[in-house]
């Protein structure tokens, strides 16, 4: 409320400057309203871009500054972080439609961040072995521990850094070994029972060759019996 029009002796309102006041107030309306006068005389002139080639001239202040351009990551799409723990929960299942059990990780292998899980883990791991070319180290900052939404080498799964020793690559092969002999063993049971069943197939035709045979001879010696009886009568 405007109390510059108020009379604090009388307490009343002057009616005098209130008048002078709203007349201000008109006038400088009126004038925004009309704007200043152009006194510029020159022609106006449409800008357009030129289509003829001119001279540009290249204005900086760090002439050092190189752009560096990286393919790669025009390439690869921008993930989000922690984007393998959507994997979770998601099953296998193989031919026969039976769950395919999930295997057991090393204890060298630690998740990181926040709600990782062994499935995640494991999730994770797989993404890594079969999108990506770089080798897995794990996140080798030990900040990441702290803050994992700064820190956080989006190249490497959500685990801690883990080294590979001697024994861990012998176990291995050991396991490789076993599972190539099953393998094996599974491939020549299969040949085996391939091999008898076409045996037994090739068996059955000519034994029902032979009752035929048997059988046409019999008639034969029906009909000359057949025959004889006849030229007797």
């Amino acid at each position: 409320m405007d109390l510059s029009t108020f009379d604090f002796r009388t307490g009343k309102m002057l009616m005098n400057k209130m008048n002078k006041n709203r007349q201000r107030m008109r006038y400088d309306c009126s004038n925004q309203a009309k704007g200043k006068p152009d006194l510029n005389t020159a022609l106006p002139v449409r800008q357009t871009a030129s289509i003829f080639k001119q001279p540009v001239t290249k204005i900086t202040n760090h002439p050092s500054n190189k752009v560096k351009s990286d393919p790669q990551k025009a390439v690869d799409q921008p993930r989000q972080l922690f984007w393998e723990k959507k994997l979770s929960g998601l099953n296998a299942f193989d031919i026969a439609e039976e769950l395919v059990k999930t295997m057991d990780l090393p204890k060298g292998l630690q998740g990181v961040g926040p709600g990782c899980t062994d499935e995640t883990l494991l999730s994770a791991i797989a993404s890594a072995l079969h999108t990506s070319t770089m080798p897995i180290t794990g996140q080798l900052s030990a900040a990441v521990e702290k803050n994992p939404g700064v820190w956080l080498n989006t190249s490497q799964p959500l685990c801690k850094a883990f080294m590979v020793t001697d024994e861990d690559i012998r176990k291995q092969e050991e396991l490789v070994q076993q599972v190539r002999k099953r393998l094996e063993e599974a491939l020549m049971a299969d040949m085996l029972a391939h091999v008898e069943e076409i045996a037994r197939d090739g068996e059955a035709p000519s034994e029902k060759e032979g009752g035929e045979e048997e059988g046409e001879e019999e008639e034969e010696e029906e009909d000359q019996d057949h025959d004889q009886e006849m030229e007797n009568v």
